[in-house]
């Protein structure tokens, strides 16, 4: 029985495409930039001069990892409205020369952790490999997306016969329990040939790689009236995904909307392409200077500006409620999370959480709050990092979810086309600071032709 509104129903199975077609943070970062590119928008590289023009629509991808893209709705803007999330998921990467022979029969690769991810799921569900390959092709160097799309390998576990304990919890070590088996007997030397041939290109030709392992397990709608939606990556995805949407959605206003994309949020930011280089620092510095605009611009600028950094909630677990913060209780399909932490490990505070508020509710759009038990640390995300960079009114907030860091996460049906409304509604809106301590809200929008046919 199919009780779900069309658009969530739609929504939702954009969504499971987009993962599916994401097997790694380069392929993400691609669809977007082909999203991107549908709308027409305009790709700028940092090595060039950017020639900027009112109205114009850029976007610029950094590592084919991270990606920004903003409009310019006229030289004389407001400030910036921001919206980040991230492009990576907990995984494992697949180490040089990872091939390991044993007993003289079976093949399986050496691989190692990326980011926290809960081991147990990943074993027994089939597994391939994904990523970026780099080619030499006479003088140069170049990168190409690769994807084995099959399945190829798996993590075996062992049987309960062979460890009676396995059911009373038990300490993975990655160097042993975790590595994939790959093949048997001929199996061993064609690992590469095999990802060069999905690549179309010669073995001898890979100069260089970044690979990881993905979960086949395609996405699923799934419940008594089809609520819940499972599928790898919806952390960070599935924010990185419904923001784009809403970018593209939104009509033009006064302040520069910035659609911000990081990698290795799940490894800390600190890379030249995560949310603690100065990506986004050197963008908003290069529209500045693109409009012939001055620093002082820039910081006034600064003052009138927001940035939300969504990236996904914990959900109160039906089977672990005692895990949740006692009166803070976010559930799936509840609408968008605001997410509050005293340490500032999430960046929410009375001003920006107001502000906030402000604009879900002037649109309809359901929230409700995360804060973590008192007596449990919390995660960090890309909002107190970025703001090392860049100094602006920043809210933490994400979607509701279960089983975060799996390779296959519980996410509510509906949550989607909220944070698709939400990210609309926040990039048609400027904030302004009148005064210290007194804040605007101002929404005057303009629609582009295709816009305005989106919107009706």
């Amino acid at each position: 029985m199919i009780l779900m509104d069309y658009s969530w129903k739609l929504c939702t199975e954009e969504l499971i495409a987009f993962i599916e077609n994401s097997p790694s943070v380069f392929h993400a970062v691609d669809n977007m930039r082909r999203m991107l590119d549908k709308e027409g928008y305009v790709q700028l590289l940092e090595g060039n001069r950017w020639e900027l023009k009112e109205g114009g629509c850029y976007y610029v991808i950094r590592n084919s990892s991270s990606l920004i893209a903003f409009r310019i709705p006229g030289r004389d803007y407001r400030g910036f409205q921001i919206m980040a999330s991230h492009s990576d998921s907990p995984t494992f990467r697949i180490k040089e020369n990872p091939e390991i022979e044993t007993e003289g029969s079976y093949v399986k690769l050496n691989v190692e952790k990326y980011g926290g991810m809960l081991c147990a799921p990943w074993f027994d569900r089939p597994l391939s490999v994904a990523g970026r390959l780099v080619i030499k092709e006479e003088n140069r160097l170049v990168t190409k997306l690769v994807s084995v799309d099959k399945d190829l390998l798996l993590i075996p576990s062992l049987a309960i016969h062979m460890n009676r304990e396995a059911n009373d919890g038990y300490k993975y070590n990655p160097q042993k329990d975790m590595l994939p088996l790959y093949g048997i007997d001929g199996a061993k030397g064609s690992f590469m040939k095999q990802v060069a041939l999905a690549a179309g290109v010669e073995e001898t030709a890979v100069i260089g790689s970044d690979l990881f392992l993905y979960s086949r397990m395609k996405g699923s709608v799934w419940g008594a009236d089809e609520e819940f939606i499972s599928s790898g990556k919806l952390d960070d995805l599935q924010c990185a995904y419904a923001s784009l949407r809403g970018f593209l959605e939104a009509g033009t206003g006064e302040s520069v909307p910035v659609y911000c994309v990081f990698d290795n949020e799940e490894v800390g930011s600190s890379t030249r392409q995560g949310a603690a280089s100065t990506f986004l620092q050197d963008t908003l510095l290069r529209i500045q200077e693109g409009l012939g605009k001055t620093e002082g611009d820039y910081r006034r600028a600064l003052a009138s500006s927001f940035m939300i950094s969504a990236d996904n909630a914990h959900g109160v677990h039906p089977n672990y409620p005692e895990k949740a913060c006692p009166t803070n209780r976010p559930k799936l399909n509840g609408g968008i999370v605001i997410k509050y932490s005293a340490n500032q490990r999430y960046t929410t505070d009375g001003v920006s959480a107001a502000l906030l508020k402000e604009i879900l509710d002037g649109a309809g759009i359901p929230w409700q709050v995360f804060v973590n038990r008192s007596d449990l640390p919390g995660g960090s995300t890309l909002g107190n990092i970025s703001l090392n960079q860049v100094s602006v009114k920043c809210a933490d907030i994400g979607l509701a979810q279960l089983a975060m860091h799996s390779p296959y996460e519980t996410a509510g049906v509906k949550d989607t086309e909220y944070l698709i409304r939400a990210a609309k509604e926040f990039f048609e809106t400027s904030v302004l600071e009148c005064e210290s301590g007194i804040f605007e809200l101002k929404k005057n929008i303009r629609y582009t032709h295709n816009q305005h046919m989106s919107a009706s």
